[in-house]
């Protein structure tokens, strides 16, 4: 990946009142990973094995061949989304991600909607990807899905309360397995191609009765939300700012590279699926595990199950130990109830995590298990997106005033980048259900009343986005520009 360019960093005067530093006795997170061991855990929870084989079927049933399309389609929309992430991750180095960077530039208000948007995938897409286990440990043992959902909602809720370090070479021994696994699917997938390329651009699909009927573009753009979800885990870099050394270089580089890996990862084994299902009904139906059989045999098709088993408890370690720093960040920046905030924001002294948010991401994802969710996929791709939206119009108004003399990655390409993926994600959630949309503006509207009845009047206390002091040290007076 070639070095992106950067700008100088010119003399500030003042401090930005906008953006109020932690205090000095707030609770604060350990620094222990570089790049090697952020991007190990950005992977992880980009989970592109788990994605793979949990929630690129659906996408086969409703796109056919055209679902390679798709991703790389989303791939594209996601490198610019990666460079605006890049920039504010390492503008405003927080662990409350997407929020305190939207907050800091765009005010309280539109920081507390994204981070009610984080809300939704925090809470709900742990526990999607766990209800996939059972089914890929049949070929050794048969087990109630909804139990072993949850059993590997605790497991990851245990992992999350141990030390960052220790978990990112845990995360990245699993990630190899899974790896190993989508290599696996793909050599066997080109092995046996039964159509040719030009299907992946003039996608088809299983109409009925050995038929088969046009994608249209509109099915394309629609399936572009679910896509973007596919693809999304390579943000998990921000939430880790406050626990890399060096952030302002290293976070652009995790996002970079984890986006990179990631969809080769997820995309080359499309295509060879793609290429070699047997037919369009097969594809369709989304059975990866038997069709993986039927191109070798009974023991390979044992060991890629087990590899995407071990690659969904990975996942879901690394869903917990993100979606708890966003909470821990919220209570810290008094978003709650002040002995809510003090229970939240507390971090344990032996392996320096907050095993309060730890507990309150995990405990709930583990009783969610037991919830039909399968209405609520479409739904967190809408907030995806949503959060995608308000990210791009953060990195438009990211250099003025005071925030562009501060030491930063810069995309190039400003302000054309994010003012494109503005107008394209928009025209993204047009296209989605009526329902998903509803859902997800129901939610919103909760959220406004709350911060209107709540938070607002207690503005002078509540929900102050905070960014570590010692992130800011040093950063005003030098002269030579950061690199990634």
């Amino acid at each position: 990946m070639t070095d992106m360019p950067t700008t100088p960093v010119a003399t500030a005067t003042a401090a930005p009142e906008t953006r109020p530093s932690t205090p000095a006795d707030s609770p604060k997170l350990t620094r222990s990973i570089g790049v090697v061991g952020g991007t190990l855990l950005t992977l992880s929870c980009l989970t592109p094995a788990s994605s793979l084989f949990v929630i690129v079927p659906d996408s086969f049933a409703t796109l056919g061949t055209g679902t390679a399309l798709t991703i790389a389609i989303a791939a594209v929309l996601c490198v610019g989304v990666a460079f605006t992430y890049s920039e504010l991750g390492t503008l405003i180095p927080s662990s409350g991600g997407e929020y305190a960077m939207v907050g800091t530039l765009m005010g309280r208000l539109a920081g507390w909607l994204v981070f009610v948007l984080s809300l939704i995938v925090v809470m709900i897409v742990p526990p999607i990807i766990a209800l996939g286990t059972a089914d890929y440990l049949a070929p050794l043992v048969h087990l109630d899905k909804q139990m072993t959902a949850a059993a590997v909602m605790l497991l990851a809720t245990a992992m999350g309360l141990l030390d960052l370090r220790a978990n990112a070479w845990i995360t990245g021994i699993f990630l190899v397995l899974e790896v190993v696994a989508a290599a696996v699917v793909a050599f066997l997938g080109f092995s046996h191609t039964q159509r040719s390329a030009s299907t992946l651009i003039h996608p088809v699909m299983d109409a009925g009765h050995g038929t088969s009927t046009a994608v249209t573009g509109g099915l394309i753009v629609a399936g572009l939300a679910t896509a973007l979800f596919i693809l999304q885990g390579f943000s998990t870099a921000v939430y880790l700012a406050e626990e890399m050394e060096n952030p302002r270089r290293n976070v652009s580089r995790t996002v970079l590279w984890t986006l990179a890996i990631g969809a080769a990862v997820v995309l080359v084994p499309v295509v060879a699926i793609t290429l070699g299902a047997p037919d369009l009904k097969t594809l369709g139906a989304g059975d990866l595990a038997g069709m993986v059989q039927g191109w070798s045999n009974s023991a390979v098709g044992t060991f890629v199950s087990l590899c995407i088993a071990l690659a969904i408890i990975n996942a879901a370690i690394v869903m917990v130990i993100q979606n708890s720093r966003v909470v821990f960040s919220s209570a810290r920046d008094a978003a709650w109830p002040t002995p809510v905030n003090r229970i939240f924001s507390h971090v344990g002294k032996r392996f320096g995590s907050p095993w309060a948010a730890t507990l309150a991401v995990g405990v709930p994802g583990a009783a969610l298990c037991f919830v039909t969710l399968d209405t609520l996929n479409e739904v967190t791709g809408v907030a995806v997106a949503g959060m995608y939206v308000f990210v791009a119009l953060g990195a438009l108004v990211s250099r003025r005033g005071e925030h562009k003399h501060r030491l930063a990655w810069r995309m190039p390409l400003w302000p054309v980048v994010p003012a494109l993926i503005v107008i394209v994600l928009a025209w993204v959630l047009c296209q989605q259900s009526a329902e998903s949309l509803l859902i997800t503006g129901g939610v919103i509207a909760v959220a406004a009343v709350y911060w209107a009845v709540y938070l607002r009047p207690r503005q002078d206390s509540h929900w102050v986005i905070s960014v570590p002091e010692d992130d800011m040290a040093g950063t005003t007076e030098l002269t030579e520009p950061a690199r990634p």
